[in-house]
């Protein structure tokens, strides 16, 4: 039996918030794609595009970011729906945003095709204008990553497997947009018992070289499930 609705229905697209933290040039930045076609063609955008009619939400995330930026094989958490009525000149169109976040050094190169022209990592504030109301997407997907880091542990998703204490600072520093002590930092990071110290040290550095450490992923999963009260 097939049904038919007298009122007409909105239609459906996902979008992607990625970030990724580049430590050479300290600098939290998102991924973003130019538009081949209208409306906004030219202009820079999240990637996304409509659910298929047979597929989920996810898989139709996955599959537009895989499609637009070449990126695969990322773990994608929903983040919020966006359907004010007038977002988008095409019609009704209501958006579920995605948010990830990828080490950025394993994906430098990107590859646009279908619908989009190219494929770029932007540094958070250097954003250009984006089309839609991709601009609101960015800002409330900002917000979840900066309450993230008080209750949930950020940092095996964004930086290298070894890495010293000053890059991880560094990393809550550029995200919470504000100096943090260095002392007391350590102090409640290394509380958290999510590192291991490593028998190596930086290298070539002109100033001394510090110890490096990387995650204890057991641990750091446990925390990231049971999650915890983290003031900075």
């Amino acid at each position: 039996m097939s049904y038919t609705y007298e009122y007409p229905r909105p239609a459906l697209t996902v979008d992607c918030v990625v970030f990724g933290f580049d430590g050479e040039e300290r600098a939290l930045k998102v991924l973003l794609i130019q538009r081949k076609g209208e409306p906004y063609k030219n202009c820079w955008a999240l990637p996304g595009g409509f659910v298929g009619m047979e597929e989920d939400l996810e898989t139709a995330a996955i599959r537009e970011l895989k499609e637009e930026t070449g990126l695969s094989n990322i773990f994608l958490e929903q983040l919020y729906s966006f359907g004010q009525p007038n977002r988008d000149p095409r019609g009704r169109v209501v958006s579920v945003a995605y948010f990830a976040l990828v080490k950025h050094g394993k994906h430098k190169k990107l590859h646009a095709t279908t619908d989009a022209l190219d494929a770029r990592w932007f540094p958070i504030k250097q954003t250009p204008e984006l089309a839609f109301d991709h601009a609101n997407i960015l800002k409330v997907a900002l917000e979840r990553l900066r309450g993230k880091l008080r209750y949930q542990p950020i940092g095996f998703e964004l930086l290298p497997e070894k890495f010293p204490l000053s890059e991880l600072r560094h990393l809550y520093e550029t995200i919470l947009e504000k100096t943090l002590e260095k002392r007391n930092f350590r102090k409640k990071i290394l509380k958290m018992k999510v590192l291991k110290a490593l028998d190596e040290h930086q290298q070539g550095v002109a100033h001394r070289a510090a110890r490096l450490y990387s995650f204890d992923k057991e641990k750091y999963e446990q925390l990231r499930q049971r999650g915890f009260n983290f003031e900075l």
